[in-house]
């Protein structure tokens, strides 16, 4: 029966998927409903994640397209061939839409909000006068121009740097020499945009209420005779080129495409060009020499009609001072729900477990959890997971304090954090020196799991504290990435907590655990298990409910989990960030799902995972998203949510995701998405409404301390 899931037609690509995350995300730029600067960011960041996809998806796309593989991907039966041009596309029918909308819909608004960006042609003589003296101070110094001819080669141009393509030709007088034919019209040179200096200027202004600005390129473009004096400026024009970067996606998108490539390979076009954007002003000349040089196809060339890379506007969004009403108001993180009323987090996690919903409730109690653990005389040993930590990280300050302190302190440091390398090597060395045992995690698996365990002596026994979560140990992404972490001190949690950390340390036996599930063993194992159970416990007149929460699902095993379910009549809801490729309302293979996708203010980033189970609830948390990267190359943790108030919290939480319809988008079958609308104008923000919740509780609470305090307590 299973056999006829595996059509490729119940399937989406995984890239096409992810462009169409990309899509929504840049939808968000035309919500009116966001602030304007907030419309613009949405758009920086839809531009940013679109250099990454082609960095690294693309471009492993392109490896295995020119080593000669013509064989399909695993779900939707897709070549790289046919991958390459669908992405193509969708790409360039994505840029010309971005575009459109920076141009007709922020900057028009922008203007009435009198910002402006100006062309050269528009400045007065102030202005000029002004960027005259900004160019030769500092700009000019740092310029570089490069020609290019028979004895100067193409330059190698930085991935992601922004460029000028300029054509010459001498000035009267010295024409004579240029008479053989096959000579090109125009000599040809490069000039590097300084990505260290701003990429936009603040031009004086006479109007008090206006800002003006101008774009470096355009600054460079109008002085660019004194770059090249005794020519004749033809055209300059910008590009850009985006390279193979070699390297994993960030950690919650990529599954290993080049694997079936041999290294060598990798290593000869490392760094090879996989993405052209020029101005679509620019001339044919210029166009050619540039594709012919960089040995791309008409497909690989992406015409802009506006300013080429606009991720700057991130650093434009954090540069306007006086313009705060086009942002977001300022977002305060609650004191969390069941620290309320409590004396210090041991004494809290000592007779309940404790729910913190990030970032709706402060991050404050894990570090202070981590920080009062290093001081506290009676805590014996701390070991914790760290993956992504931040800049400064208050965190590891805790740890190599506690160090300091004479505690056990063990860290289990993933180097391998893409992008974070360095920074994460700085931090092994800082630790080490302070006494900690630094662990590199495991060969070939990436460490992803979140886990801290305490131990403390209380009288004359050991208690084991225990914190887990669904996000990074990291103060800054708690702030924009919603995630769910539990504090607990129940004895099976300590227990599998020191089976986890003992594995992992030690020569891993196979850990006996009594509560979680950890990849690449038992995780994958578990959920098959537990959409079985529900299928078993499905009836008639009683069917079973799956709701699972994620930031993408790939894995084809789970998949085909699901379509067996929705067969057997199991409901299921999905809610899925980003990369989705089960197809949901195939008749006879998936009717019963639906896939939801939440794009808001705040990254979703939690995995929660409830089964119906016959009345019996159950709720799961992890770090791992359904992909089989996660579930087969990754350490990762699930742990079931015991305590009553705690699962009622998040099946609670879940069906506020499920009642979303602002920023809700619904997954069709033809693999399109359309944003949910109220039926009956009552408007439901899940994201809103859980930041307004969060501060409710609060109120509420000291409401009725202040009512206690008022009240003197009645002799009983």
């Amino acid at each position: 029966m299973t056999l006829h899931f595996d059509s490729p037609a119940y399937y989406i690509n995984r890239e096409l998927s992810w462009l169409s995350f990309n899509e929504r995300v840049m939808e968000e730029a035309t919500d009116t409903s966001n602030p304007l600067l907030e419309r613009l960011k949405f758009l920086a960041i839809a531009a940013s994640n679109l250099d990454e996809f082609f960095m690294v998806r693309v471009a492993g796309l392109l490896d295995l397209f020119r080593s000669g593989s013509t064989k399909p991907d695993t779900k939707a039966g897709m070549t790289p061939a046919e991958q390459l041009g669908a992405i193509a596309e969708r790409v360039h029918a994505f840029v010309e839409r971005m575009y459109v909308i920076l141009d007709d819909h922020i900057m028009t608004e922008l203007q009435r909000e009198n910002v402006r960006f100006l062309k050269p042609n528009e400045l007065n003589a102030e202005q000029e006068a002004f960027l005259e003296d900004y160019f030769e101070r500092k700009i000019f110094p740092v310029l570089t121009p490069l020609a290019v001819d028979a004895s100067h080669p193409f330059p190698h141009l930085a991935n992601k740097s922004l460029n000028l393509g300029v054509l010459l030709k001498p000035e009267h007088g010295h024409e004579h020499h240029h008479h053989h034919s096959h000579k090109p019209k125009h000599l040809f040179a490069v000039v590097q945009v300084p990505f260290m200096s701003p990429r936009f200027i603040e031009l004086p202004t006479n109007d008090s209420g206006a800002k003006h600005f101008i774009l470096l390129e355009d600054v460079l473009c109008q002085h660019m005779k004194m770059l090249f004096s005794g020519h004749q400026i033809v055209e300059s024009s910008a590009f850009r080129i985006t390279r193979d970067a070699d390297m994993t996606f960030d950690e919650e998108t990529s599954e290993d495409l080049v694997q079936e490539i041999q290294r060598e390979l990798k290593k000869r076009r490392m760094g090879a060009a996989v993405r052209l954007e020029i101005a679509a002003s620019m001339g044919q000349e210029l166009r050619e020499m540039l594709i012919d040089w960089l040995d791309l196809t008409k497909h690989d060339v992406y015409e802009i009609d506006g300013p080429i890379d606009p991720t700057f506007f991130m650093k434009f969004y954090g540069a306007l001072p006086g313009l705060e009403h086009l942002k977001f108001d300022e977002f305060e993180p609650q004191p969390p729900h069941d620290l309320l009323g409590e004396n210090g987090i041991f004494a809290a996690i000592s007779h309940k477990d404790v729910l913190v919903f990030h970032p709706y409730e402060s991050f404050d109690p894990v570090l202070h959890f981590i920080s009062q653990a290093a001081d506290d005389p009676n805590v014996l040993a701390i070991k914790q997971t760290l993956y992504r930590v931040g800049g400064n990280s208050p965190i590891v300050a805790s740890l190599a304090r506690a160090a300091e302190n004479g505690k056990q302190v063990t860290v289990l440091l993933e180097i391998k954090a893409r992008f974070d390398e360095e920074n994460n090597i700085v931090w092994a060395k800082k630790l080490e020196k302070a006494g900690c045992h630094v662990i590199y995690g495991l060969v070939g698996l990436k460490t992803h799991s979140k886990i801290t365990l305490v131990v403390r002596q209380e009288g004359n026994q050991l208690r084991r504290y225990v914190h887990l979560g669904t996000g990074n140990y990291n103060e800054i992404t708690a702030r924009i990435y919603t995630d769910l972490g539990v504090f607990s001190a129940r004895e099976e949690l300590g227990y599998d907590a020191t089976e986890f950390f003992n594995h992992l340390t030690g020569y891993g036996n196979a850990p006996d655990y009594e509560e979680m599930f950890t990849a690449p063993l038992l995780l994958k194992q578990k959920l098959l298990e537990l959409i079985d159970r529900e299928i078993e416990a499905s009836t008639l007149d009683k069917p079973g409910l799956i709701i699972a929460k994620m930031n993408s699902l790939t894995d084809k095993d789970l998949i085909k989990a699901l379509y067996r379910a929705s067969c057997a009549g199991v409901r299921i809801e999905l809610i899925v960030r980003g990369i989705c490729c089960l197809r949901p309302g195939i008749e006879d293979v998936s009717e019963n799902i639906q896939v939801s996708s939440i794009v808001g203010r705040f990254l979703e980033h939690s995995r929660v995972f409830y089964f119906q189970n016959g009345g019996n609830e159950e709720v799961y948390l992890s770090s791992a998203d359904w992909m089989t990267r996660n579930m087969e190359h990754r350490v990762e943790i699930l742990f079931p949510v015991k305590q009553e108030d705690l699962r009622q919290r998040l099946t609670h939480i879940l069906d506020i995701h499920l009642k979303d319809n602002v920023k809700r988008h619904v997954l069709n079958a033809d693999g399109t998405y359309h944003k949910v609308r109220p039926a009956h104008g009552v408007w439901l923000d899940s994201q809103m409404y859980l930041a307004q919740e969060a501060e409710q509780v609060v109120q509420a609470n000291e409401l009725k301390s202040y009512i206690n305090r008022l009240i003197p307590k009645t002799q009983a």
